[in-house]
């Protein structure tokens, strides 16, 4: 489904029930996506993964802003004042929930709240507002990427500011992308099982089609994976 309409969402229910299909698993990383499937009187048992909570269809995601709320509290932990956030493009609900994390950990240790600096999730935005963090070295000690591809960006930002990792900034990012332990510092992030998020998904929908009880709907939880991106502030 390349659109995000509430036409493109019935038109991709409707392809599918045409070609007879018992139930469908939707992914609804937008919130546009998951708000028109709830408008949407679906003729089959339909279940989504990712971002619906509270959407009131039967859903399955991982703890985002658990795992957010972690990886803040860690660097807050370290002894770092704030924490800044590269935060995800708007609509998308996994960003979303990661910022809820990120601003609820900072609340909870009365700590400053500064604006995010909204990216795209492309390492080329991490990278460009990377540049602009570091532009305030002595007040931006450590910061939380929505993403591990915007934290990869970050890197090379300060990298070729002459700014240390984890020296001066420390940086977490989100997902425990493959090649994250291989960066240089090695990436400290948050990671989550992606194949439980499918079984539990086919769980709900199994129960939906033989008039099951429904299992419960347990977030995935996260883990934060230390590595060496992240030290005591300076």
């Amino acid at each position: 489904m390349d659109g995000h309409s509430r036409e493109d969402v019935a038109a991709a229910v409707a392809t599918l029930t045409d070609q007879a299909v018992e139930g469908c698993v939707a992914l609804t990383p937008r919130r546009s996506v998951v708000e028109a499937l709830g408008d949407l009187r679906a003729p089959r048992p339909l279940v989504v993964v990712g971002g619906a909570a509270g959407s009131g269809l039967p859903a399955v995601d991982a703890d985002q802003e658990g795992g957010a709320r972690a990886a803040t509290r860690h660097l807050l932990d370290l002894g770092h004042r704030t924490v800044h956030h590269l935060s995800g493009p708007p609509g998308w609900l996994e960003g979303e929930a990661r910022a809820r994390g990120w601003r609820r950990a900072l609340s909870e240790a009365g700590a400053p709240d500064p604006e995010p600096l909204g990216g795209d999730g492309t390492p080329r935005s991490g990278y460009e507002r990377g540049l602009r963090l570091a532009e305030a070295p002595e007040t931006v000690t450590a910061v939380f990427a929505a993403n591990d591809a915007m934290a990869l960006g970050l890197l090379r930002a300060l990298r070729e500011r002459g700014i240390a990792v984890p020296g001066r900034v420390s940086v977490v990012g989100f997902g425990d992308a493959p090649e994250a332990a291989y960066l240089t510092p090695p990436l400290t992030t948050v990671g989550y099982d992606t194949g439980r998020l499918g079984r539990d998904g086919a769980a709900l929908l199994l129960a939906a089609l033989t008039g099951d009880g429904a299992p419960p709907r347990v977030p995935v939880p996260t883990r934060l994976r230390v590595r060496g991106s992240t030290a005591a502030a300076p």
